[in-house]
This record gives C-alpha cells, structure tokens and sequence, in this order.
C-alpha cells in the first residue's frame, strides 16, 4: 500500500482528500503545518507528499526548499494541491522541484486521486 503525507491545514480538505485517498487504498497521514510535515518525513519518508503552499508557521515553499536540500529527500515525489495559481506561482513550484501542480479549484477530489495515481505508477 502507498502512503502518502497529505499536507493541508483545512480541516473540510483534510477530511475528504482523506477519504478519498484512504478510498483508494492508499495510507494517508496528514501534517496539518511544514515543520510538522518535516518531522513526520523524517520519521520515514512517505512515497509522495500532496503540499499545500499556504500553511501557518512554516509555508510550502519552506518546506520545499527544505526537503530539496536534504541528500535523503531529493527524490521525494512532492505534488503541490494550493489555491495559488498565478503562473509565477506554478513555475515556482516546479523549480523548487515539485512533480506536479495542481490549482485545487480545477480539480475534485477524484481527479485529485487520479493524479496521484498517475504520479506513482499505480
């Protein structure tokens, strides 16, 4: 089974990617913050992290930054799933070395589940 670490700080959001992941048969853990996504990485990495950028204490583009940097990390399958959709916002996202960037108001939930899949070759 694929474990992800869902990254999002809305509890509404939090509940139904969950499901929804959890439906598809995928271990899903949840950081509601940056700093807690890091430790909970470093605990044992997840096969991909659904990031949200806006996040309170220590945002996505941190914790990009940050896991980008860690030898160990470098080829963790992040997807960015943020409201953010300027196109330097996007571009930024994948130069920072996101996989993927999907604009939550563009997709529901089941294509959200859809592009993970696709991501980890399941």
């Amino acid at each position: 089974m694929k474990h992800i670490l869902l990254v999002e700080d809305d509890p509404l959001l939090i509940d139904i990617y969950s499901t929804k992941l959890k439906e598809a048969e995928f271990t899903v853990e949840v950081a509601e913050d940056g700093e807690e996504a890091v430790r909970k990485i470093e605990k044992g990495a997840p096969d991909l992290v659904l990031l949200d950028i806006v996040l309170p204490n220590f945002d996505g583009w941190q914790f990009l930054e940050m896991i980008r940097k860690d030898e160990k990390l470098k080829g963790l399958k992040v997807v960015v799933l943020s409201n953010l959709s300027q196109k330097e916002e996007v571009e930024k996202g994948l130069s920072l070395g996101a996989s993927k960037y999907l604009i939550k108001a563009h997709y529901t939930p089941s294509q959200i589940v859809e592009e993970v899949k696709k991501e980890l070759n399941v």
